[in-house]
């Protein structure tokens, strides 16, 4: 869709070089994706703090379990050496 819109040029400059496109349009587009990104992610987060304790408790899958996915994972590795978590 063709529009015409005034925005600071210094602006839409800088939001170019972040997104690294040299495209004006390319920069708008994914700068609007990015807000309607985050206010999706608010609204969600404001609906998850609404929920009670029961809900929370059946929006987790009942098999995890995070001892078992601590003891099943390597330890990290520093100059070569593995070191282990505990």
């Amino acid at each position: 869709m063709k529009i015409t819109l005034n925005i600071d040029p210094a602006l839409l400059r800088k939001a170019q070089e972040i997104a690294g496109t040299s495209s004006k349009t390319t920069a708008i587009d994914l700068a609007l994706r990015d807000f309607v990104q985050r206010g999706s992610l608010l609204a969600a987060l404001d609906d998850a703090q609404k929920l009670s304790p029961e809900q929370w408790g059946a929006a987790l899958d009942p098999n995890y379990d995070i001892v078992a996915m601590r003891v099943a994972e390597t330890g990290a590795t520093y100059a070569g050496k593995t070191r282990s978590r505990r």
